[in-house]
């Protein structure tokens, strides 16, 4: 397997550098959960699931190519401070759409079919999720043309 210290292809650092945005999200969404309306905890829930199951995912397809995948942080920074409803909302979208970015910089560098399609669906997904989350802090349009395009 690759070491820290080995060069990687483009195809092979876009998934780590996904993989890292997935491992962040979910220790995220567990702050979403802290502070969130108990009444979206099932939507907190199934978020979070489809982050530690696409985790899950892209640490086998690291493993399968070789890559020996990084490990989830001790901690994560929050780009702001969560202290109420609104403010998790917020983390939430802000997650969705750093996975998105993430995402999308491994259909741009993928090598291989299976991978791009594989980032097209985690890119898709986490749109959806993404627009969810716009929908219910009320940011009209919820969506944007071109998901996970860094702005």
């Amino acid at each position: 397997m690759t070491s820290p210290t080995t060069s990687l292809g483009p195809e092979q650092q876009a998934l780590v550098d996904a993989l890292r945005a997935e491992h962040a999200a979910v220790f995220a969404y567990g702050i979403v959960a802290a502070f969130s309306n108990p009444a979206r905890i099932g939507q907190i829930s199934a978020d979070a699931a489809s982050h530690r199951a696409r985790r899950d995912a892209t640490v086998d397809a690291l493993v399968a190519a070789s890559v020996t995948p990084p490990g989830a942080e001790p901690g994560y920074t929050i780009p702001f401070p969560v202290t109420d409803p609104t403010t998790a909302v917020q983390l939430a979208a802000r997650v969705e759409g750093d996975a998105a970015v993430a995402w999308r910089s491994v259909i741009e560098r993928a090598q291989s079919e299976h991978t791009r399609g594989v980032a097209v669906d985690a890119l898709t997904e986490t749109a959806l999720r993404l627009a969810n989350w716009q929908a219910v802090l009320g940011v009209t349009p919820p969506t944007t043309a071109f998901p996970g395009q860094p702005g």
